[in-house]
């Protein structure tokens, strides 16, 4: 007794020829009529003698010949061996289209070196271009298929790798329905999703109930040879559905990403680092890849020049290789140039369009202005190795040779002191917050690695939530500002490689205040926010003078009311306070982070950025404190934070 699913598993196989059209559609002069009018031709005529045979046999014939003898047909036809003919000119049809679509698609696979050496035969063809090495290829595949020995569980198999087949061509023609392509335009009156839907689950109901075993056996083998292609594959210039279906869900939810619903609980830091050469830049690069926690990350870039003087956009041409540059550098980031006059404009050009609907940057990220030479990362970082001879693999240039060299010390920049402090003070007047790299290339390599850090090398990362710059060190409390310094130093904290950092957090006391009262709020502050710190108080504010309340109001001293003597004396004590406290970490001496044994060195510093001055002429001056401020503490990050990142309302 037979059920329906071997009948169907048997009789199946006589449908196996609707892809042979499609396997052959290089021969066809007009492939797209000819391949739809001839599948629905051969299936309607295949399926009208099917039920014709069924009606005569069923009404001449009695039950025990048709389940007893599979030979019956020669018993009752008018000459016998025409049946025999029949049988064997069916079977050479189909085993040869078959074997003929087979051997296009294996000589197909081979010369795109999807599956190395293991197809090369298959790459040979005549004179005339038939791939006669893929049809014996194909041929010698099918002679191990045969020596399972029954034709019904061959068929089985065969009909349930042909149902994954009709399957996967279903499932991509709903993938390109349900992604919207423009360009996806089928001329079959009748097609929808839904045909398609239906197709893909009666396809995969078949495939169970003809034998779940095969059935399973199949997609694990598509799953790893998709995985194998996948990896194998690289780029190419076929087109990937994915992509199509990823464009189409990324659009749907950043429009429902709304602005307007945002909350300080789920805030996330959102950074768009500046950069002007990627070879001095790549630990920052590296750094800021870390201090993103899932949000957006903007690589950008300032081309100088002038579009009318141009005989066409500098810009385009250099995507390629700022998005090599990701891929090589191994960071989740975005790329976004823009040409400007001024790199002042074009850092505002990017501040403003930069990101797309509730995902735009809401921090920037610039390297410290500094004398420091700049330093050629790509000739020590083992990512950006390569042969000598420039090229890398598929021939295309080496990223030494797309970006040019480092500035040579002493050459002229293309940022003036003025306009890269003019730059800070643009983006604090959109609302962004700032922060200041230094030194970013003194972390070591496992430091910016994704990996995790060994907690045998402990370290400190020290966080100075308060104005270093205010004469009596300020009220003694972290403000909003302070509250970002401490919610990127946590940030970093979460990352693998920082796991083992143990947090420091100084707060500074005015000679007349009473210690502890700070401590015991930041304390019950951090323990609502869930984060494990090191809370230390310092006295700070000795020997500053007394100043009224204006002049001690954030960013009047930097803007003027006192000496530039003074303004360097009180950078230059800032600065001895934060190295001693680094010295007595790590049991070394001053600007030594690595230094002693005593304890874990100090391996990166927060330091809270003052506000720039509000007049223009006094930019320089404050860059300069700025530089007395942070000078050889080693690597160190100068934050001002504007918007609020911290919420204990439940």
């Amino acid at each position: 007794m037979m059920n329906f699913a071997s009948v169907f598993a048997v009789l199946f196989n006589g449908c196996t020829g609707i892809m042979a059209g499609a396997n052959m559609s290089g021969e066809l002069k007009d492939p797209s009529r000819a391949i739809p009018l001839g599948t629905i031709i051969a299936v309607v005529y295949t399926f009208f003698i099917y039920i014709l045979l069924f009606f005569l046999s069923s009404f001449t014939c009695d039950r025990t010949l048709l389940q007893e003898d599979y030979g019956f047909f020669r018993a009752i036809s008018l000459w016998p061996p025409l049946v025999l003919i029949g049988i064997y000119a069916t079977s050479l049809s189909a085993s040869m289209s078959s074997l003929i679509g087979a051997s296009r698609i294996l000589h197909a696979l081979a010369q795109d070196d999807l599956f190395g050496v293991i197809l090369a035969p298959a790459k040979v063809v005549s004179g005339g271009g038939n791939p006669w090495g893929a049809v014996l290829y194909s041929w010698g595949l099918v002679q191990l298929v045969l020596l399972v020995g029954k034709l019904n569980t061959l068929a089985a198999v065969v009909t349930v790798f042909y149902l994954v087949a009709y399957a996967a061509v279903d499932l991509s023609c709903l993938s390109l329905e349900w992604a919207s392509a423009p360009n996806f335009r089928p001329t079959f009156s009748l097609f929808s999703w839904h045909t398609c839907l239906l197709g893909v689950a009666s396809c995969l109901l078949m495939m169970f109930l003809i034998s779940p075993g095969a059935a399973g056996g199949s997609l694990l083998l598509m799953g790893l040879l998709s995985a194998l292609l996948t990896a194998r594959g690289g780029p190419s210039s076929w087109g990937y559905v994915s992509q199509a279906l990823l464009f189409h869900q990324v659009r749907k939810y950043l429009l429902r990403l709304d602005v307007r619903k945002e909350h300080v609980k789920f805030w996330r830091p959102q950074l768009l680092l500046l950069v002007g050469n990627p070879r001095g830049a790549l630990p920052l690069l590296r750094l800021a890849n870390q201090l993103k926690k899932g949000g957006l990350y903007v690589l950008g870039h300032v081309i100088l020049g002038d579009l009318d003087s141009l005989p066409s956009d500098p810009v385009q041409p250099q995507y390629g290789a700022w998005l090599s540059l990701v891929d090589q550098a191994q960071v989740k980031a975005f790329v976004d140039l823009t040409l400007a006059s001024s790199v002042r404009q074009g850092a505002q050009h990017l501040l403003r369009i930069s990101g797309l609907g509730g995902m735009k940057p809401n921090t920037l990220v610039l390297g410290f202005y500094d004398d420091a030479p700049p330093q050629d990362h790509f000739l020590t970082d083992p990512a950006f190795s390569e042969p000598a001879d420039g090229t890398r693999e598929g021939g295309s240039p080496a990223l030494s040779t797309l970006f040019p060299p480092p500035r040579a010390p002493g050459s002229p920049r293309a940022l003036s002191p003025q306009d890269y402090v003019a730059t800070m003070a643009d983006a604090l007047k959109m609302n962004k917050n700032v922060v200041l790299a230094r030194a970013c290339g003194a972390l070591p390599p496992e430091r910016l690695s994704r990996g995790s850090w060994s907690t045998a090398q402990l370290h400190h990362v020290d966080v100075w939530p308060l104005n270093l710059l205010r004469p009596r060190g300020g009220p003694g409390y972290v403000d909003v500002c302070g509250l970002f310094l401490l919610q990127m130093a946590t940030i970093l904290g979460m990352v693998p490689a920082w796991h083992s950092a143990r947090l420091r957090i100084f707060l500074c006391l005015g000679p007349q205040e009473a210690p502890g009262a700070a401590e015991g709020r930041l304390r019950a502050l951090l323990s609502q926010l869930r984060i494990r710190a090191e809370v230390q108080e310092v006295v700070w504010g000795e020997g500053a003078g007394a100043g009224s309340p204006e002049e001690e109001e954030e960013g009047d001293f930097v803007n003027g009311g006192r000496g530039e003597a003074e303004a360097e004396a009180l950078a230059c004590s800032a600065n001895a306070l934060v190295r001693a406290q680094q010295a007595q970490g790590s049991g070394g001496g001053p600007g030594g982070p690595e230094g002693g044994d005593e304890g874990p060195a100090t391996a990166l510093t927060f330091l809270y950025l003052p506000r720039p001055p509000a007049d223009p002429a006094r930019y320089t001056r404050y860059l300069a404190l700025l530089e007395i401020l942070s000078r050889d503490l080693g690597p160190t990050l100068l934050i001002h934070g504007v918007t609020p990142v911290t919420c204990t309302d439940l």
